[in-house]
Order: structure tokens, then C-alpha cells, then sequence
């Protein structure tokens, strides 16, 4: 008797949410708010360095509003030139490779009932190539171009990742754009173990979404920009924590954690002062592990505005400007 032979389960295709055709940023922001897409998959996940959960969060249950919002428009942001040229490096990409791309105007959501908040918009995807489908394109400045030092960052192979889960395809092909003049192809394969863990994670930040329940701050300046804007004032009360196991860790550590760095800090304050002392009037100096160098800036001439203010006070009522304050976070250990 034979064995039957297993049968190969082949992804569904995605389902077509909406066309993005004619649809403005405004209008594309509140359909991406439906749920996670390739570009949150990273955020989402605790693995994006520029966007932490909780700013994610803040975003998908509409505290955006609270959050410093990015100009599309600003020719001085990655967001713009990123924008710009893209048509750019899909054209350089089809160039290179001969595989022909075509946009696709629309946002696409996962076809199993239990993942609808999986969404994707993607770039672009590659016809007539039966070894890989979909094209993404990035470009890298001087800064960012480190990240791709090694091939793709994780965070990228997140977001492509997702993309592979939600359209159900094989395979994609990363184009990025190093410092303006460089291209780089990455190809990345679908990995079933990698996506399987990623809709658990996913699933897990949608429910925080779902529950308008915050998640931790991470650490990160993002997750500081978040509380700031979540928080911004103070109302004066006062919380007992005392018999707060978890926080009077927390706090504890914190105190250690600061009493150690200012030894430290104090250390590297009394060594740097040595190698001064001993540089003199030298402007660089060699050691076995590296270089130092003590260099006079140039002299500036800048406006005293305390004295300016002193000598015709009514200029500030002429030209005031208005600064919102801040919180502060000090901390006082008992004696």
C-alpha cells in the first residue's frame, strides 16, 4: 500500500482593504490605524530603534494628536528624501535586476478571520519572477547607512517579514539607496518560525490596543517623548508607595544604579583631568588603544540678551516668545 504523499499548504492571498488611490495622507494615517502594518511590525515588536510600543500605541488608539507630528514636506527630514526617491530606487532597482515592478494602490489585510489587524501597503511588487514578489525600497544617509553595514537590519526584516505573512508570497527583494549613490539588493525568504513568533508578539501589542492598556517604556528617547506627551502636567498629588514590592525594587536599584555612576563619573572626571595635565600645551596625544586631542575652538562674539534686556526691558513685551514648561523628575533619598 502506498503512502499517500503530504500535502504543501500554499498561503491564502491578502484581501484588498482599500484602495489608496487618490487617498491623502490624512485619509492613508486613519486606515493604517485599523491595525499594524509592515512598517509598525518592528515598533510593535520592541525592535524598531526609532519608534518604541508605547509611541505605537499612542498612535493606534489615537493619542497621535498629543505627539510632535512629522512634515512630509520638510526637506530636512529622512521622511522626505525617503519619499522623494523612492520611484528612484525601484527604477535603479529594475534597471539592475530586469525584473519589472508595478505598484500597488491599495492596503492589504491578512485573509484569516483571526488576523484582520495584520495590514501591509507595500512599495511595490515584482511580475513575472517566479523566485521573489515584492520590492521594497529604502534609502540610508551617512548616519543610517552604518545599520546596513552588515545587510539588512532587523527591524527592516521585520517589516518584510510581515509583509511575506500578510500576502502570503515567498520572497522579497530590499532595495536601499546608501548615501545617495550606492545601491545594495537583499534578498529575504519567507520564514515560517520568524513569522509565527511575530504574529504572537503582534498579537500581543494589538491587544494592549484593544484594551487601551499602555505598554512599558522601553528605555528609549522615543518612549521619553511618549510619557512627556501623555503626561505633560503634574496635578499636585502625592502617591504612598511604600508597600510597593516591585516599585520600592525599582527605586532601590535606581539609587545604586545612580550612586555608581557618579563614582564613576567622578573617575573618568579625575583621568581625563591627568591626561591634561599631562598634554600641557600638546593638541593630540597617542596611546596603544586610541588617540586624544585638546584643541582650543575659535573665538565668537554672540549676543548678550540678559544685558540686551537689562538696557531696553520693553523688548520682551515687544517680541516675546512663548516656552511650554516641562516636567522635571528629581529624585531625594532618604537620609
Amino acid at each position: 500500500m502506498s503512502t499517500p504523499r503530504a500535502i504543501k499548504s500554499t498561503p491564502r492571498p491578502a484581501l484588498r482593504l482599500v484602495s489608496t488611490k487618490g487617498m491623502n495622507r490624512e485619509q492613508w494615517l486613519k486606515v493604517r490605524k485599523q491595525g499594524i502594518g509592515a512598517s509598525d511590525a518592528a515598533a510593535a515588536v520592541g525592535l524598531n530603534p526609532y519608534q518604541s510600543p508605547l509611541e505605537l500605541w499612542m498612535i493606534k488608539t489615537g493619542r497621535d494628536g498629543l505627539l510632535p507630528a512629522p512634515d512630509p514636506n520638510d526637506i530636512h527630514t529622512p521622511l522626505y528624501w525617503g519619499n522623494l526617491l523612492e520611484p528612484k530606487v525601484a527604477e535603479a532597482y529594475a534597471k539592475t535586476t530586469g525584473n519589472k515592478v508595478r505598484r500597488i494602490n491599495a492596503v492589504l489585510q491578512h485573509p484569516d478571520a483571526d488576523k484582520p489587524w495584520m495590514l501591509t501597503n507595500l512599495d511595490y511588487t515584482v511580475a513575472g519572477n517566479p523566485d521573489v514578489q515584492i520590492l521594497e525600497c529604502k534609502t540610508a544617509g551617512f548616519h543610517g547607512a552604518r545599520l546596513w553595514a552588515d545587510g539588512v537590519p532587523e527591524y527592516i526584516q521585520c517589516q518584510v517579514q510581515h509583509q511575506l505573512a500578510v500576502t502570503g508570497k515567498q520572497a522579497a527583494d530590499v532595495a536601499v539607496l546608501v548615501c545617495g549613490q550606492e545601491l545594495r539588493i537583499h534578498r529575504i525568504d519567507r520564514d515560517k518560525d520568524v513569522i509565527e513568533r511575530l504574529i504572537a508578539l503582534e498579537h500581543a501589542f494589538w491587544h494592549l490596543v484593544e484594551t487601551d492598556t499602555p505598554p512599558e517604556a522601553d528605555s528609549s528617547d522615543s518612549a521619553d517623548q511618549a510619557l512627556r506627551a501623555l503626561y505633560p502636567h503634574d496635578d499636585g498629588e502625592s502617591l504612598d508607595l511604600t508597600e510597593d514590592t516591585a516599585l520600592n525594587g525599582d527605586f532601590g536599584e535606581m539609587l545604586d544604579i545612580r550612586e555608581r555612576l557618579a563614582r564613576l563619573s567622578e573617575r573618568e572626571t579625575r583621568l581625563k583631568q591627568r591626561i591634561q595635565q599631562h598634554l600641557g600645551h600638546a593638541t593630540r596625544a597617542y596611546f596603544a588603544d586610541g588617540q586624544v586631542s585638546w584643541k582650543r575652538s575659535k573665538d565668537s562674539t554672540v549676543l548678550d540678551t540678559r544685558a540686551l534686556l537689562q538696557a531696553q526691558p520693553a523688548l520682551l513685551q515687544q517680541f516675546p516668545k512663548h516656552r511650554t514648561g516641562s516636567r522635571r523628575f528629581l529624585v531625594k533619598p532618604n537620609a
